[in-house]
């Protein structure tokens, strides 16, 4: 009998341990299905821009239209490395200012914006489409950029004219000679964050905004002194246009100050992106 019990015992045991062995071998299969595998992403960009800056101080007001590609490489579940480029409209009207000195100042400008930048994502949350585990997470960037503007007025007859070339400020005249035309071509550190949601293993849908801190005072063309009036004359250089555009109401003289040039330009965007990731398994680009 008691050999009996002994080999009774040793089945139970040998029977567990084949469960356990079963067990720890599914598990191990899954887990290796749940390993993070690099993968792309491509997306489009949709939302709005503004500017902060002389001419507007206030988050979000005159806002325009912007749109952008991105293209995002998954490294893990925590950092995502990403290119995008992005087409911004920037704008300022002070005649609609409710500030007495800036609707007397009466400048305004608009300013199409081309940037291609370059970015380091970081998630909060670990992050796997296709994952039930990791479907969201809150998220914030940072990089760097390069973009190119160009500041334009519209003068008396109703034509849009760039700002850059009239020398609004009196650049590259004779009678400032310490004051030379701006670079159209700046840098800028993209600064932001969002929220991104897996709505399945190959569609993403992300929310952000951000703020571009950049390192010119030129994205409206106002920054130093007036380069004329009160009695003296602007530089012989300077057109009808740029002396006008320079100070459409006539009330301000020579070296009277026009902007604030110790700070900088800022422009933001805010927006949503539709993200696909790419088959990165397969030839070609299928999604």
């Amino acid at each position: 009998m008691q050999i009996i019990d002994n080999i009774m015992i040793i089945k139970r045991f040998t029977h567990k341990i084949t469960l356990s062995l079963i067990a720890i071998l599914i598990f191990g299969i899954n887990s290796k299905a749940q390993q993070f595998k690099p993968n792309t992403e491509i997306g489009v960009v949709l939302g709005a821009s503004y500017y902060l800056g002389d001419l507007n101080t206030s988050h979000f007001y005159q806002s325009s239209g912007a749109t952008g590609l991105i293209i995002r490489e998954n490294v893990d579940k925590r950092f995502v490395y990403k290119a995008e480029v992005l087409y911004l409209n920037l704008r300022s009207e002070e005649e609609k200012s409710n500030d007495s000195i800036a609707a007397n100042r009466g400048l305004h400008f608009r300013s199409p914006v081309y940037e291609l930048s370059g970015q380091l994502e970081f998630n909060f949350l670990p992050y796997q489409p296709g994952n039930p585990l990791y479907t969201w997470t809150p998220f914030i960037y940072t990089g760097v950029s390069i973009f190119h503007f160009n500041p334009q007025a519209e003068n008396k007859n109703g034509e849009w004219l760039d700002l850059q070339e009239l020398g609004t400020e009196g650049q590259g005249t004779t009678k400032f000679p310490d004051k030379e035309k701006y670079s159209l071509i700046q840098f800028s550190i993209p600064l932001g964050g969002g929220v991104k949601i897996a709505v399945n293993k190959s569609f993403n849908i992300i929310f952000e905004y951000s703020a571009r801190k950049t390192f010119t005072d030129y994205l409206d063309d106002v920054s130093t002194t007036y380069p004329g009036g009160g009695g003296d004359s602007h530089p012989i250089e300077m057109s009808a246009d740029a002396i006008y555009l320079s100070d459409p109401s006539g009330t301000h003289t020579i070296g009277q100050q026009r902007g604030e040039p110790s700070k900088k330009d800022w422009y933001s965007f805010v927006g949503i992106t539709l993200s696909f990731k790419l088959n990165n398994n397969a030839k070609g680009c299928d999604f």
